[in-house]
């Protein structure tokens, strides 16, 4: 590491002010800070230094990825081989998944990436971040038989209208990974239904429907037979969103180290199942009859919740506004599921929603306590 600390360092001077290289001064620098902690320090005051930056912040979330990743690289060999009648080997198993989800990464990081280095380039900024986290999500929330080209369209349609045009990221007022889906939820909505079976290269002769699928049309039989299924993940779906153990494990990963907050994470499965109990009691059909712990184990509902909602650029920052927008966000995919046929997952709509309202919310948090305050005063002061 030394050997390339210090060929960096002989090459700086090329890609600073007055270098043979200066125009790339984004680009070199994104490269030295992933690969190195900054050395630059504030000019100012008092600072602290530690060796997690937002990079490392960033790659720690692709960490927590990984669980849900490599199991959806099995689940897509082993639905594709089961689709086909075929018995295989795991490694088989995996090595199908995993060439067909490599194409999905690549295309997403280099589509991306491109942007967001063009776009510093431009604006003579050091490279954001934020698309470390995003280019895993994406692939991870589609299906496995995407086109890539339907692909690398969502993705400019994420990083330029989701995020560069609010000026990068940390501006950006929607989860840019959720904008991507949700175009080609609405632009190709016959590939993003998320009713029909998804499987990579299924046999001609296959057809069927997701879970979600199934209890839309008050068929909960198959539901029911399948709970340890979608605990486990062996069903039909996106990428990443199939196994709630795989996706659990990340989530431990993200709330261990402080980077996800669990003051979103768990009103988000509480308001999920509070609305569940509410349908449960006013039950006119067999979905809303349903167990609520079952939603958080069928579609995108724990995924979102882990990976999505506690996005910090597009949740709620106060403590107490943080409560409610995860609780929210719970209540309003339950409902959205039950509700409306048209949108059978829920969970992309109510965090977008609710990334919509989290401003909101905060001032009105903020109002409150300025206002107990100012109570609090006026008492002392009689």
């Amino acid at each position: 590491m030394k050997a390339i600390r210090n060929y960096i360092d002989k090459i700086k001077p090329q890609f600073e002010k007055g270098g043979k290289f200066e125009k790339l001064h984004s680009t070199f620098d994104a490269f030295e800070t992933f690969l190195y902690v900054p050395n630059t320090v504030t000019k100012h005051g008092s600072h602290i230094r530690d060796s997690l930056d937002m990079k490392r912040t960033m790659i720690v979330v692709v960490l927590a990825t990984i669980p849900a990743m490599l199991f959806g690289m099995w689940n897509i060999g082993y639905q594709h081989f089961l689709s086909h009648g075929e018995t295989v080997t795991f490694w088989q198993e995996f090595w199908y998944g995993f060439l067909k989800v490599l194409p999905l990464i690549i295309v997403s990081y280099v589509v991306g990436l491109g942007i967001e280095f063009a776009f510093a380039q431009m604006r003579n900024h050091e490279v954001n971040e934020g698309y470390l986290v995003t280019g895993i999500l994406i692939p991870l929330i589609v299906p496995p038989d995407i086109p890539l080209w339907m692909l690398a369209v969502a993705v400019v349609f994420a990083v330029i209208i989701g995020k560069e045009v609010f000026g990068g990221t940390g501006m950006n007022i929607l989860n840019p990974a959720l904008a991507a889906r949700a175009f080609l939820f609405f632009a190709y909505p016959q590939d993003m239904s998320g009713d029909k079976v998804w499987i990579a290269e299924k046999a001609d002769a296959y057809s069927g429907a997701t879970p979600l699928g199934h209890a839309l049309v008050g068929d909960l039989e198959p539901v029911r037979a399948s709970f340890n299924d979608m605990l486990i993940g062996t069903i039909p779906g996106s990428v990443g969103e199939t196994s709630f153990i795989a996706i659990m494990i990340g989530a431990v990963i993200l709330l261990a180290t402080g980077i996800g907050s669990w003051r979103i994470l768990i009103p988000v499965f509480a308001g999920g199942y509070v609305m569940g109990l509410i349908f449960n009691l006013f039950a006119v059909n067999e979905y809303m009859a349903l167990p609520p712990y079952y939603h958080f184990v069928m579609g995108g509902f724990a995924f979102g919740a882990v990976f999505m909602a506690t996005e910090p650029v597009t949740a709620t920052q106060t403590n107490r506004g943080k409560y409610i927008y995860g609780f929210l966000i719970g209540m309003i995919a339950v409902l959205i599921r039950v509700f409306n046929p048209a949108y059978p997952e829920g969970m992309m709509l109510a965090i977008l929603l609710m990334n919509v309202f989290a401003p909101l919310i905060d001032h009105y948090v903020l109002e409150g306590n300025i206002k107990r305050r100012l109570k609090r005063v006026k008492v002392k002061s009689a």
